[in-house]
């Protein structure tokens, strides 16, 4: 599913809602995300960079942090 039909189907979850409690919880994760935003300014690089490793990870180009221990673990002991 890509970005704008995830939206569509939210925005269309949202509108037919009357849980006021969910509601606010949905808003309330918004908020949260642009209060991060606003915590941790950007350069147009650093965006990039992010950018860049969202992609890897949808697709599956990364490991797991289990692993990436034990990679570092043999690392240090060549």
């Amino acid at each position: 599913m890509s970005t704008a039909e995830l939206k569509k189907k939210l925005i269309g979850k949202i509108t037919d809602s009357d849980d006021e409690n969910l509601l606010q919880e949905v808003y309330r994760l918004l908020e949260l995300e642009n209060e991060a935003l606003a915590l941790y300014p950007l350069s147009d690089e650093q965006i990039s960079v992010v950018r860049e490793s969202q992609e890897q990870i949808k697709k599956g180009k990364f490991i797991n942090n289990l692993d990436a221990n034990k990679e570092i673990d043999e690392w240090f002991e060549k």
